[in-house]
């Protein structure tokens, strides 16, 4: 059977902006060039003399003679006429252009140029569109070839050469460094792939006491004097700079009583929002007094939305007018909502000016300020992390209160689909499962189940293991994690559960539901998060389940289908845009990779899920060309990088 073409990945929408916008009025501001449209005007030649004599003659009803008439010749004259088109062959005639620049013409007056098509009518004219309109007379016999003409430099085709970008990236966390969620993937993933295409690239991130050194190559001290305006004040910091897994990556390290990076954890604390709204100044204090001028800083979340803001009011009255901004929202439910504190901590010292609905205020509540809403106002463009969550958030509710902002700035604003890493999640070279494959040798997925078996102390038999791994999260879908479990063992299948909860009460309800089941030898729960298990859990499970609330994108869908796992899914943000469903979807039978549901509830989770065990038992090779199907997808960040590019040149011309 011939391969089958392999699916594209999906792209983006809307990826169209302004200029910078002024947050009070919403036109493009100057200092970012603002778009124009300069008027084009055409020079239209007047209709040559012969045209006019041409409609003249055939008014008369004489012949028509598409050239002007030449003086006489000692040599025989040659009868002008307009040729068929199935007697004339393609190199037959040649232009008048040729035959002065070789010096073979016959005529020697001025050859006007040649009537149009409307000039002249369409009975005479040849239909060929290899023939030419017109044939001049010639006195001698035509060269088969035209002559040679002067020295002239070879035509090369045209190839457009975009110039190398300078991109920084500003973050609260980076993989696998410091990583709480999957905005650590994306940055990056999302740097690593514009290094690939020749771009250079730098990653900002705080020096948290918790992050994994060990990953880190070369550190060392090199920026020991940043003062960063606080309070009136400023706080000392050093930069320190090292590689994580070939990323140049700055780590900054503020020396302050307020302890603002050293507590153990990254996120969880009552200060969060001065915490990050210090970074970011200080992340953007240090570009300034480095010298970096980078065509584009994209930064990330509420915790980096102040950047944009910073850059606008402070940082290009000074002369840092170069930078534009790019704000990726990878979820809308957390937004910054403070009070007016952190304008005077930071320097942005008009509390009325801030306060305006048009930049800062909080749509709902008037006494305070939101700092997603600022990043969403002041950047040159706003991306969230799949094009179905892009239009959700504007359009369904889902922005948590950003919707009228959204409609206002919908010119700049749009969704990408995340990637994945393809080195660090690969069946054929993965470290961390016994046995490699790919979509070719598929049959060392079951070696890999087995082992995944073995590890977990689960029984050897030929039921599908269906997992979930990821954070324990409400916007996860918490409940029917809990009915997935319970469907699957009353299925005749196996459950696999890997993931842990912020929430010390959810966890705590899924280590009794793992003392309830630990007999049990198709059933086991890891109640916390192992990279490498969790590696062998995507290599040796059937199908995994995504019954999210709500899903900016979800990594663990793209990752599941890299390793052949069949996806079962709720049709929602970027789980819609990634799983196609194998029975009720019109797309044709080889792109389609799960099994999608859409109403939030344990009916729908069983219509999905029911349907996916039923085809593993009762058509195995119908499940099987499924998991081929799934594998065959890119996924990559191959695709969203070029997005990303094209989003970067368009707004850096701004």
């Amino acid at each position: 059977m011939p391969a089958k073409p392999k699916p594209q990945a999906a792209g983006t929408t809307n990826i169209t902006a302004p200029g910078k916008a002024d947050p009070a009025s919403g036109s493009a501001s100057p200092e970012r060039g603002g778009t124009e449209n300069p008027a084009i005007t055409a020079a239209i030649p007047s209709p040559p003399p012969a045209a006019a004599r041409t409609a003249a003659s055939e008014a008369a009803g004489d012949p028509i003679h598409p050239i002007a008439e030449a003086p006489a010749a000692p040599v025989e004259p040659v009868e002008e006429t307009v040729p068929e088109p199935v007697d004339l062959p393609e190199a037959a005639g040649t232009t008048a252009d040729s035959r002065v620049e070789s010096g073979t013409a016959a005529v020697e007056a001025e050859m006007p140029p040649p009537p149009s098509q409307a000039e002249v009518p369409g009975e005479n004219l040849p239909e060929s569109p290899h023939a030419p309109e017109w044939s001049p007379p010639v006195a001698a016999e035509m060269p088969e070839s035209r002559p040679e003409v002067g020295p002239q430099p070879a035509q090369q085709p045209h190839i457009q050469h975009r110039p190398a970008l300078f991109v920084v990236h500003i973050t609260p966390e980076l993989a696998p460094v410091a990583k709480v969620g999957g905005l650590a993937d994306v940055v990056f993933g999302l740097g690593r792939e514009l290094e690939i295409r020749g771009n250079h690239v730098e990653i900002i991130l705080p020096k948290y006491d918790c992050m994994r050194y060990d990953q880190i190559w070369g550190l060392q001290r090199t920026f020991d004097d940043l003062w960063v305006p606080w309070y009136g004040g400023a706080i000392h910091c050093s930069v320190y700079f090292g590689f994580v897994h070939g990323r140049k990556c700055f780590f900054i390290e503020p020396h302050s009583q307020d302890n603002f990076f050293n507590r153990g954890a990254v996120y969880g604390f009552h200060d969060d929002i001065l915490r990050f709204a210090f970074f970011s100044r200080a992340a953007m204090e240090f570009l300034w007094k480095s010298g970096k001028h980078p065509d584009v800083i994209h930064c990330h979340d509420w915790q980096t939305a102040l950047v944009p803001v910073y850059l606008y009011e402070i940082y290009q009255p000074m002369g840092m007018r170069h930078p534009r901004v790019c704000f990726t929202i990878h979820n809308f439910k957390h937004q910054g909502v403070t009070g007016a504190q952190v304008l005077h901590a930071s320097g942005l010292n008009r509390p009325e000016y801030y306060f305006h609905y048009d930049r800062l205020r909080d749509n709902h509540n008037p006494h305070a300020i939101n700092l997603m809403k600022g990043g969403i106002v002041y950047a040159n463009f706003v991306t969230t992390v799949s094009p179905r969550y892009a239009m959700e958030a504007k359009d369904q509710g889902q922005a948590f209160g950003l919707e009228p902002t959204l409609h206002i700035h919908h010119m700049k604003y749009g969704g990408v689909v995340n990637g994945i890493d393809y080195d660090v999640w690969n069946p054929e070279t993965d470290p961390h499962i016994p046995v490699h494959f790919n979509v070719d040798t598929i049959e060392g997925k079951y070696a890999d189940k087995k082992a995944l078996r073995d590890r977990l102390l689960l029984a050897d038999n030929e039921k599908p293991i269906v997992s979930f791994v990821g954070r324990l999260d409400p916007q996860k879908g918490i409940e029917l994690i809990r009915h997935a479990l319970f469907y699957t063992l009353g299925q005749s299948g196996q459950f696999v559960l890997l993931g842990s909860s912020p929430d010390g009460a959810i966890n705590g309800y899924f280590w009794g539901l793992k003392r309830q089941f630990n007999d049990n030898p198709d059933c086991h729960l890891e109640i916390g998060y192992n990279e490498e298990l969790a590696h062998l859990v995507y290599a040796g499970s059937d199908m995994i389940v995504v019954p999210s609330r709500f899903e900016p994108c979800g990594l663990t869908q793209l990752i599941a289908m890299r390793y052949g796992t069949i996806p079962v899914v709720r049709e929602i943000g970027g789980l819609a845009d990634t799983v196609i469903d194998k029975d009720f979807s019109h797309r044709p039978l080889h792109e389609r990779n799960g099994y999608v549901f859409r109403d939030y509830d344990e009916r729908g989770l069983e219509s999905a899920l029911g349907r996916a065990i039923a085809c593993y038992y009762q058509y195995p090779d119908h499940f099987r060309e499924l998991m081929k199907n799934a594998m065959r997808y890119d996924y990559s960040w191959n695709h969203p990088g070029q997005d990303y590019l094209n989003i970067y040149d368009y707004i850096r011309e701004k």
